[in-house]
């Protein structure tokens, strides 16, 4: 099937092209970008008035069903990866995905959490969120390994990236303390396999000063020690109110030579399970936060105190949960958030959640959403809410730099470990057909963090391999076109 959208505002990141123009999309690639093309035997699809480029490109997604990504395509996103914590194993990982069907297209990098837990626990990782989730706060697998110890998940994180891995996924902020030469070890591994890194980096000095190193100058030393590709996930939740001096710390290495990328998202409150590390009341008062920091996702408790904290922390530590890091009605922190997307390069990633329903499921097939799902708002609304602020709202960003921060630049960090990464991100003939298609005075987020399951609002069209996922604002649930992305083996 062949597609002619006519007439849009095409923005090209790859090329700079920002000007009207028609797209030709055939077999699952474009064809060709000019004006008044013809074909014929092709559906044409009138977007005069609106945004055409490349879909967005989600680093860092963690939602794993039909569900979650059915509320990313509504954001325009076309392809959707867990690269910060990655699953195991990573051939389950893609069968299990292959088999359900996904609308968009996935990945998944090697988890080195998962593999650190299976030598050092005994725990047995099965590719589920879940799982990963429930392992988060136990603290066999959070200490430092013995020399065969860290030989052998080394090893198991090598045998991952052999079977396709997008790289290595580290949850260093989940087991802070543990010897930093074990994360230099990852870093020689990923270096000399010629992927990436995704790290949630450990705490920093500022928060913790008995931290074995900051967490950011972790990330820009091992870069520069081992020359690996180093992405430092979600910036904003780990630096908090110290992004001033990690984003510094972080350029300095670039401007060194450092192969350092940097991610973030436009929320003031992170998500995750309510046993991690830092959790701990000890630890949230070194950031300045206290239990009723926490929320628990699946009944909307706000924790009341300590004792409360640590009796969920105990009795269900995998149990999801918001963390409030920044505060969004305040000018100051809102401003260090505005910040950390602006900083050069950075890319757009949502961190996005499972969706989780009172009777325990975590999926559903039916469209719209059953009601009652709970899930972090940056699952359905992060991409709208980035351009609605950095591009409607301040004009801190064009619509070419925006479809850079959220398209061009993610895949690119991908060229190397996944040589068809190179087909996304850009307009270019040959390049994936996977297209949004929006209105630059609709596109925002509704998803608040009472109602998070609200789609965004403004993508017309949204095409995955050529396929229309959303057609005229709404969702073909028909349409699970998505495909894995694969590392391949140097």
């Amino acid at each position: 099937m062949r597609t002619l959208l006519r007439g849009g505002r095409v923005v090209d990141p790859g090329s700079g092209f920002d000007g009207v123009a028609d797209v030709l999309v055939g077999d699952g690639a474009i064809e060709a970008v000019g004006a008044n093309l013809s074909a014929p035997d092709a559906t044409e699809v009138d977007v005069t008035g609106l945004v055409v480029g490349p879909g967005f490109v989600d680093l860092h997604s963690h939602v794993h069903s039909v569900a979650g990504q059915r509320l990313q395509a509504m954001d325009g996103v076309t392809t959707a990866l867990d690269l910060e914590a990655g699953l195991m194993p990573v051939e389950r990982a893609y069968a299990e995905a292959a088999a359900a069907g996904r609308p968009l297209h996935y990945g998944f990098s090697a988890s080195w959490g998962a593999a650190r837990a299976q030598v050092l626990a005994g725990i047995a990782p099965d590719a589920s969120i879940g799982s990963g989730l429930a392992v988060l706060g136990n603290p066999r697998w959070q200490r430092s390994s013995s020399a065969v110890e860290l030989r052998t998940w080394l090893s198991l994180l090598d045998g991952e990236l052999a079977k396709g891995a997008l790289g290595i996924g580290v949850l260093m902020g989940y087991a802070p303390a543990t010897e930093p030469g074990e994360f230099l070890a990852v870093a020689h591994l990923a270096a000399k396999a010629g992927v990436p890194t995704y790290t949630h980096v450990r705490e920093l000095v500022e928060v913790d000063p008995a931290i074995p190193v900051d967490g950011s100058v972790e990330i820009a030393v091992a870069a520069g020690e081992t020359g690996a590709a180093m992405h430092h996930c979600h910036v904003n939740s780990t630096s908090g109110h110290h992004v001033d001096r990690v984003l510094a710390t972080l350029d300095n290495a670039r401007r060194e030579g450092s192969r350092v990328t940097v991610e973030a998202y436009p929320y003031g409150a992170g998500s995750t399970a309510v046993g991690a590390a830092f959790i701990e009341p000890d630890r949230l008062r070194m950031k300045g936060l206290r239990p009723s920091s926490v929320v628990i996702l699946e009944t909307g408790e706000r924790v009341r105190d300590e004792a409360r904290l640590r009796q969920i922390r105990e009795t269900d530590p995998g149990a999801p949960c918001l963390l409030e890091f920044l505060d969004e009605t305040d000018p100051r922190d809102r401003g260090l958030l505005h910040q950390a997307l602006a900083f050069p390069d950075a890319i757009v990633a949502s961190d996005a959640m499972p969706v989780y329903w009172p009777d325990g499921r975590t999926e559903s097939t039916g469209w719209p959403l059953p009601p009652g799902g709970t899930t972090h708002p940056r699952t359905a609304g992060t991409f709208a809410k980035t351009l609605r602020l950095m591009v409607r709202e301040t004009g801190t960003w064009s619509w070419l730099e925006a479809f850079r921060r959220c398209a061009y630049l993610p895949s690119r960090l991908l060229d190397d470990v996944a040589p068809a990464a190179r087909g996304k991100g850009h307009l270019a003939p040959g390049a994936d057909a996977d297209l949004v298609v929006l209105d630059p005075a609709r596109i925002t987020d509704t998803a608040t963090y009472t109602d998070p399951t609200r789609p965004s609002q403004g993508v017309q069209h949204l095409y995955v391999a050529g396929v229309p996922v959303v057609s005229e604002g709404e969702l073909d649930v028909a349409a699970l076109p998505g495909k894995p992305l694969r590392g391949e083996p140097k």
